[in-house]
């Protein structure tokens, strides 16, 4: 009997211990889920930036994160310098181009005569010819042959030359030579105008008073021969089929007018009016004009 309760009692023992450790157990198993439970939540992708974990789930240089954008707080394994871009240089403005009439272009013209890129009188008018002596003068200076006066070629051309004198910016014109008067323009008042001499020479009572270089229309807009008389002046006409200036306008024939040409003053003779008369110094057509009366005759003669 006292040997079967030993025994029993050992059982019980054990059974005590073995049910002690299941709940030690089932403590340490229910202990380690509440902790899982209330960290973070299982990340999907290894944490960057931190130095716990694996090797392998750290960072390395050729592994972009988002620590290595601007503001990341991780220190980027390479340092990237925003170089600025450089401005580009302005464009220089433009001060005088083609169809520009003004004192400014006289002195331009003055200035490039002085040192042998304009082979006439200034005339203040922005022509062909004035253009080409630009891009000659750019062309030798390096410059952009853009045939423009821009601030660049303005202030290089004033630094080679000097103010120009009275003399140089308004040179007298040469007389033309007259061919001798047609008889017709022996009385009166006329404007008697030769083609083969290319003049005109106002007269009054067969004394000229006054002569100037002139230009006539092409062989398909050719000047009429004969004599005429003035029927309309307008000082400041412009031409309603070529919308083209014709200042000092004094029509004698027509649509045709003895009239100052500025596109005459700059290129002289290669150019032909459609059939009116150039003249080409506005001094001397702006006095002819002033004189001229309405009914004055015009003579135009080989």
């Amino acid at each position: 009997m006292r040997r079967i309760r030993t025994n029993g009692y050992a059982r019980g023992v054990r059974t005590t211990a073995v049910a002690a450790a299941g709940v030690v157990a089932l403590a340490t198993l229910t202990t380690g889920c509440k902790i899982e439970t209330v960290g973070a939540a299982e990340p999907t992708a290894a944490p960057t930036g931190s130095s716990a974990g694996p090797a392998s789930a750290r960072p390395t240089s050729a592994q972009p994160t988002d620590d290595a954008k601007p503001g990341g707080g991780a220190t980027p394994s390479a340092t990237h310098t925003r170089t600025p871009s450089a401005r580009p240089s302005p464009q220089p403005s433009t001060l005088m181009s083609v169809g520009d009439r003004t004192k400014r272009v006289r002195e331009l013209q003055a200035r490039l005569r002085q040192i042998g890129h304009f082979d006439r009188s200034p005339t203040g008018y922005y022509g062909t010819v004035t253009v080409a002596s630009v891009q000659s003068f750019q062309g030798k200076r390096g410059l952009s042959r853009t045939g423009r006066t821009d601030t660049v070629t303005w202030e290089r051309l004033l630094a080679m030359t000097r103010q120009p004198t009275a003399k140089e910016l308004d040179p007298p014109a040469p007389a033309p030579k007259a061919a001798k008067p047609d008889a017709r323009c022996m009385k009166g008042r006329v404007m008697c105008i030769s083609k083969k001499s290319r003049t005109l020479s106002w007269m009054i009572d067969g004394k000229v008073v006054s002569s100037m270089d002139v230009r006539f229309g092409s062989q398909y807009t050719p000047t009429r021969d004969g004599s005429f008389s003035v029927y309309w002046k307008s000082r400041h006409h412009v031409s309603t089929l070529y919308d083209s200036p014709m200042p000092y306008a004094m029509f004698f024939s027509g649509g045709q007018a003895v009239h100052y040409s500025s596109d005459f003053a700059a290129r002289g003779y290669n150019g032909a009016s459609h059939g009116c008369v150039n003249v080409r110094d506005e001094g001397k057509i702006a006095s002819l004009y002033a004189q001229v009366r309405n009914g004055d005759k015009v003579v135009i003669y080989w």
